[in-house]
């Protein structure tokens, strides 16, 4: 067995088994982060069946996942990086999940392309959860005017995602991630990375995005 398969194997044996001991009857899928890594890093992956995988860049999405998608179609592909409204287009024909609106621009660019192939993405709201200059993301006294805007428009919304602060505990901002998708009426939550995962999991994350837990540290 690839030790890529053995890793994503362990970790979900560590979300069963930490919520278990918690007694809480969610589950979180895993998002394998494979940015930055090449294919053949990723087939082991791929060919053991694992269905979910992020990418952060689409020109490098678009070159690794454009003929392997044609022939896996149940690949779950997810953009779970900052995406530029000039590469909407090409996200749009290519992803499955974009994890990172967080403007009406962006959502009506979203709408408008995949109006044009007849396709619709699931889309998660991305919420600047520890209110920080420096990162993307609505802020969460504004999601409700988002979500608004998101439905108008007939996005497919199911769900918000988080980046917490660096260098902090994140369960304050996990747990409020919760009650905000719980007031909000969005079910999906993504959230949690390697360093993190099992706390979201307890937070009932639907999606934990992992890479380097996965794949080793990129080079």
């Amino acid at each position: 067995m690839h030790i890529t398969v053995k890793n994503l194997l362990a970790i979900q044996n560590n979300i069963k088994d930490h919520l278990k001991a918690l007694n809480i009857k969610s589950h979180s899928k895993i998002i394998a982060v494979s940015k930055t890594f090449k294919i053949d890093k990723i087939l082991p992956l791929i060919e053991y069946g694992h269905l979910n995988f992020g990418e952060n860049k689409v020109q490098e999405a678009v070159e690794k996942w454009t003929e392997i998608k044609k022939t896996n179609s149940e690949i779950k592909l997810h953009m779970i990086g900052k995406l530029q409204t000039n590469k909407v287009k090409f996200a749009v024909k290519l992803f499955d999940y974009i994890h990172s609106v967080d403007s009406e621009k962006l959502a009506k660019k979203i709408a408008d392309e995949q109006n044009k192939i007849n396709k619709r993405i699931k889309i998660f709201l991305q919420v600047n959860i520890g209110d920080e200059n420096q990162k993307s993301g609505v802020h969460k006294k504004e999601v409700n005017d988002l979500i608004y805007y998101c439905k108008q428009i007939d996005l497919d919304l199911v769900g918000l995602m988080c980046i917490p602060p660096a260098n902090t505990d994140p369960e304050i901002y996990f747990a409020e991630m919760k009650e905000l998708g719980h007031v909000l009426g969005l079910n999906e939550l993504s959230m949690g990375m390697s360093s993190d995962y099992l706390k979201a999991a307890e937070y009932h994350s639907t999606y934990v995005r992992i890479g380097s837990s996965i794949f080793g540290q990129r080079l």
